[in-house]
């Protein structure tokens, strides 16, 4: 019956093994070790031992050394054995000689057995713990697909495929969000706490990192390294706005991310919720970057004031709604792209202006695009510029400003 014990032991921390991914060899040091904290406490030693784990079997062994002393010398009966003892074993044993005799740990008593097995469960609840952190302390920044096993008011918990517990808490789920009991839900994870050996893993819907992850798998040129995601800004659920650059001239990154009559990034957008997302080419030119952020409304000009990091955009006054945008979106997230404040003025000027565009038939294409690229789009915004100043900031010749100057100001003349 003892022996059957010692089994059923063995069988119980190897189906525990199986269940939460401990490998063979730890789960036998971890016997071996919760047997001789039990051995230490009763025998004050476990020196004289020997614990045979045998993982193929499911059983183990353990083997007392003592020595053989005269019947009147014994002192520690941990580490000696009486010479009418030992020869009841084995009628050729003589004093000084070491007796091996295997065991019954189940004879130890029940609270042996009791203590063993309270040792056990606790090194590998340990043991699974340290675990978690470590497989999941090196995929923050990624993302996983647990299923939903628990759905409350602050938070929502996830199991992963191998059952470890992913908190997704209210703040970090996107407004429409819903979760149904065993769907499968994909997330980043953004946090691992490791408090008093107790890991959380802490899920995100809502971070920037989410949506860049998302693009990585639906955009292979992303994925590939040929176009970067340079920025992101995100009102969750509601809309975004994703700056994008290619490093290969023959891509073009925003048709890349787009695809196909919008195949790639509508999967991205039903994850998501049906947040929308406008997708703009980067550059490091400010003025141009922030006409862009604020598609699709179309500016008249731009005022830079990099010391502050603040932008004022004169547009046209049918263009204002649409550059702020519903319930002031639009305006919003470009500030949170280009990282400036945008500050929207209606371009009220007493006389009519002119686009640069209509001048092409007398000013080359380039040198419109170099105007238009420090935040000149009509004739008046460059004619309201000091000379050298657009000869510095449009990097144009003199020769090349003066030409500009005079046919801009000549169209005026006429009128």
């Amino acid at each position: 019956m003892a022996k059957k014990e010692e089994v059923n032991m063995i069988d119980t921390f190897a189906e525990f093994k199986e269940n939460k991914n401990i490998d063979r060899t730890t789960l036998i040091s971890i016997l071996e070790e919760a047997f001789r904290n039990v051995i230490t406490k009763m025998f004050g030693s476990d020196e004289n031992y020997d614990i045979i784990i045998n993982p193929d079997k499911g059983d183990f062994e353990i083997w007392r050394n003592r020595k053989v002393v005269q019947d009147n010398e014994l002192t520690d009966s941990n580490l000696e054995i009486t010479l009418s003892e030992a020869q009841k074993i084995d009628p050729d044993y003589e004093v000084g000689e070491e007796i091996t005799s295997e065991v019954n740990f189940a004879g130890f008593g029940r609270r042996a057995v009791l203590n063993l097995r309270q040792a056990l469960a606790s090194k590998i609840l340990e043991l699974q713990k340290d675990s978690v952190y470590t497989k999941y302390k090196d995929r923050v920044g990624q993302i996983v697909s647990a299923e939903v096993y628990q759905v409350w008011k602050k938070e929502v918990l996830l199991l992963d495929e191998d059952e470890n517990e992913l908190i997704l808490p209210k703040s970090e789920q996107i407004p429409g969000d819903f979760f149904r009991k065993n769907e499968t839900r994909r997330a980043v994870v953004v946090k691992v706490e490791n408090q008093n050996n107790n890991p959380k893993i802490i899920l995100s819907r809502t971070s920037n990192l989410f949506m860049q992850r998302l693009f990585e798998l639906e955009v292979p040129e992303i994925h590939d390294g040929l176009i970067t995601i340079k920025r992101i800004a995100r009102i969750p659920g509601e809309r975004a706005k994703v700056a994008v650059e290619s490093y290969d001239d023959r891509i073009d990154p925003v048709g890349a991310c787009v695809g196909m009559k919008g195949a790639r990034i509508h999967g991205i957008v039903r994850e998501l919720c049906n947040e929308n997302i406008d997708v703009v080419n980067f550059t490091t030119n400010t003025a141009l970057f922030i006409q862009r952020a604020l598609s699709p409304a179309k500016v008249s000009s731009i005022k830079i004031h990099e010391a502050d990091k603040k932008a004022e955009v004169y547009l046209r006054p049918e263009e204002v709604s649409l550059a702020i945008g519903k319930s002031g979106l639009n305006i919003k997230l470009a500030s949170m792209l280009t990282e400036y404040t945008i500050d929207v003025f209606r371009d009220v000027d007493d006389g009519e202006d002119i686009y640069l565009d209509e001048f092409s038939d007398e000013i080359e294409n380039w040198v419109i695009d170099a105007l238009k690229n420090i935040g000149c789009y009509t004739a008046k915004n460059v004619l309201a510029m000091d000379r050298n100043e657009v000869i510095e900031k449009a990097d144009l010749e003199e020769s090349t400003v003066d030409e500009v100057f005079r046919i801009l100001s000549a169209e005026f003349e006429e009128e």
